[in-house]
C-alpha cells in the first residue's frame, strides 16, 4: 500500500500557523513512508472563497518548503461535486439516509430544548427529495464507533449519542462531512493527519466510510495550538497568519523548525536542529496529544538564532525585501537612489548580531541612507540634558581634527572628551549617538560613524548643536 496523505485547507483567509504545522507533519510523514502528499483546496464555500486566498495557500506552502510541483495537486473540492451527489444518492437508496423537512424551531418545539440534537422525527416518514428537504444520515441505534488514532489511542463514541446528521442541504448540495469523506475516498487517502478540532467529526465520517463500503483511513489528530492563556489560537484575537510572520522577517527555516516543536521534540532535549534531523527523527505516534502553546517570544528567539547563523552574504540577501519594499512589505523611509549597497554591506555583520526579525534592519540602518536622521523625540530629551551642548562642541572639534577617520580613533577621541568632563564613555556617547542616528540604541556607534563618514557625521553633530541653542 502506498501511503497517501492530504492537506485540505479552505481558501477563506490568511494561512493559519496551525495549518502550516499540520501541512509539515503530513509532508514529513509522506516522505518517511515513501508516500504521496496531496493538496486539496476545499473551495465549496463560494461566498467566502477568493482566488487570492488560494494563491496565498500555495505561496505559503512554497515558503515553508512544500514547493509547487513536489506534491500531487492542487485539486479543488468543487470539481468533485458530481461524486459528492452520487454518494449521497447511494446512501439514500441503500436506506442509510433519509429526507427530512424539520426546521430547527420544530425540533426545539418537540424536544423542549435548544441544546438537544435532532430527534429522528423523519426517519420513517418516507419523504422524497424536494425543496427544503435535507438528507440525513441514519446513525446506528446501538453499539460504538471506535476511532483508531495514532496519537490518541482509541477514542470511543456511543452511536446512540450521535444524532442523525445532515449530509446534503435542502438544495441537494452535500455538506462538509460527506464531501470530505468522498474526496478522501476518490483520492485514495490512506492516512488523515489533521487538527484535534476535527476529532468530534471523525466518528460521523467513519460511519460514512463504512456505509459507503470503503475501509476508513488511519486517523491522527494532532494537538490544538493555543495562546499564552491556553485559548485556541483565533485569527480574530491572535497573530496567526503565516504571511504576517513572513513579512515581518521570520526566516522560513526558523518558522518550520518551531512549528514542528508544537507537540513534538527532537532527541536529547534539542530544539534548534537542522531540518534533516527533523525529517529523520519525527514520529507521528510520538506527538503529544496535549494542547501546544504557540510562544511568539520563543519563536522570535529562534529566529534570532537562525539569523545569526547565516553567512553574512546570505544575511545581506535576506534583508533585501525590507531594504527595497515589495508588494506586501512597506518600502523603507529612504529613496531608492539614496541606498548605498557598499555601506550596507559594511554594517551588515554588526546588524546581524542585533536583530531578531529581518524587518528590524530598517531602523538600525536608516541613518546611513537619509539626508537627516529620524529623531526620536523621547531619545533626544533623554540624551540632550545639561552639558550636552558643551560635549557636542568638544566632539565636533576633536572629530574635525582627526587625521584618520576610523572606529578606534573615533572612540578614543570621545573617551577623552568624556573623561575631561568626568563622564564614562557610555554617558559621553549618548548625545553623539542621538545626534547622528536619531536614537539611543542601535549599531555600535564608532563603526557606524566610520561608515557614515567625516562630512556627514560632522554635519549632523553641528545640526544637533544648533537645535540645542
Amino acid at each position: 500500500m502506498t501511503v497517501r496523505v492530504r492537506f485540505a485547507p479552505s481558501p477563506t483567509g490568511m494561512f493559519h500557523v496551525g495549518g502550516a504545522r499540520s501541512a509539515l507533519q503530513n509532508w514529513i510523514y509522506a516522505k518517511q513512508q515513501g508516500g504521496v502528499f496531496v493538496l486539496r483546496i476545499e473551495d465549496t464555500d463560494a461566498a467566502r472563497n477568493k482566488p487570492e486566498w488560494t494563491e496565498g495557500i500555495l505561496s505559503a506552502l512554497d515558503w515553508i518548503g512544500i514547493a509547487r510541483g513536489s506534491y500531487e495537486g492542487p485539486y479543488f473540492q468543487s470539481g468533485n461535486a458530481g461524486e459528492h451527489r452520487a454518494a449521497a444518492q447511494r446512501l439514500h437508496e441503500s436506506g442509510r439516509a433519509y429526507y427530512c423537512d424539520c426546521t430547527r424551531e420544530a425540533v426545539q418545539a418537540r424536544t423542549g430544548s435548544q441544546y438537544q440534537g435532532y430527534d429522528g422525527f423523519c426517519r420513517d416518514r418516507g419523504l422524497t427529495a424536494g425543496e427544503g428537504r435535507a438528507l440525513r444520515f441514519r446513525t446506528p441505534d446501538e453499539g460504538e464507533t471506535v476511532v483508531v488514532d495514532l496519537i490518541r489511542g482509541e477514542p470511543t463514541f456511543e452511536n446512540k449519542l450521535i444524532e442523525d446528521f445532515v449530509i446534503a442541504r435542502g438544495d441537494g448540495s452535500p455538506v462538509f462531512l460527506l464531501a470530505n469523506v468522498v474526496d478522501d475516498m476518490t483520492m485514495g487517502i490512506t492516512h488523515v493527519i489533521r487538527a484535534e478540532e476535527h476529532l468530534p467529526n471523525t466518528p460521523k465520517q467513519q460511519l460514512l466510510w463504512d456505509a459507503l463500503g470503503v475501509k476508513p483511513p488511519v486517523w491522527a489528530h494532532v494537538p490544538v495550538v493555543v495562546n499564552e492563556k491556553r485559548q485556541k489560537l483565533s485569527k480574530r484575537r491572535d497573530k496567526v497568519a503565516l504571511e504576517a510572520y513572513r513579512d515581518e522577517g521570520y526566516l522560513a527555516d526558523a518558522m518550520r523548525n518551531y512549528l514542528m516543536l508544537l507537540g513534538w521534540a527532537p532527541s536529547n532535549d534539542r530544539e534548534i536542529v537542522p531540518w534533516s534531523v527533523i525529517e529523520e527523527e519525527f514520529r507521528l505516534e510520538e506527538v503529544n496529544p496535549s494542547p501546544a502553546f504557540f510562544d511568539e517570544k520563543k519563536l522570535r528567539a529562534f529566529n534570532g538564532e537562525y539569523i545569526r547563523a547565516l553567512p553574512v552574504d546570505d544575511f545581506v540577501a535576506a534583508c533585501q525585501p525590507w531594504l527595497t519594499g515589495t508588494d506586501t512589505i512597506a518600502p523603507p523611509p529612504w529613496q531608492p537612489e539614496e541606498f548605498d549597497a557598499a555601506a550596507f554591506a559594511a554594517v551588515a555583520p554588526l546588524a546581524q548580531t542585533r536583530i531578531a526579525v529581518l524587518s528590524e534592519i530598517v531602523p538600525n540602518v536608516d541613518f546611513l541612507f537619509l539626508a537627516d536622521p529620524l529623531i526620536d523625540e523621547a531619545a533626544w530629551a533623554k540624551a540632550m540634558k545639561a552639558g550636552a551642548a558643551d560635549l557636542l562642541d568638544a566632539a565636533i572639534a576633536g572629530y574635525a581634527a582627526l587625521a584618520s577617520w576610523d572606529a578606534e580613533s573615533l572612540k578614543s577621541t570621545l573617551e577623552a572628551v568624556g573623561a575631561e568632563r568626568g563622564l564614562k564613555l557610555g554617558k559621553a556617547q549618548a548625545p553623539v549617538r542621538v545626534a547622528v542616528t536619531g536614537r539611543t540604541v542601535g549599531l555600535p556607534l564608532f563603526e557606524s560613524l566610520e561608515v557614515l563618514g567625516r562630512e556627514r557625521t560632522l554635519a549632523r553633530l553641528r545640526a544637533a548643536r544648533v537645535r540645542l541653542v
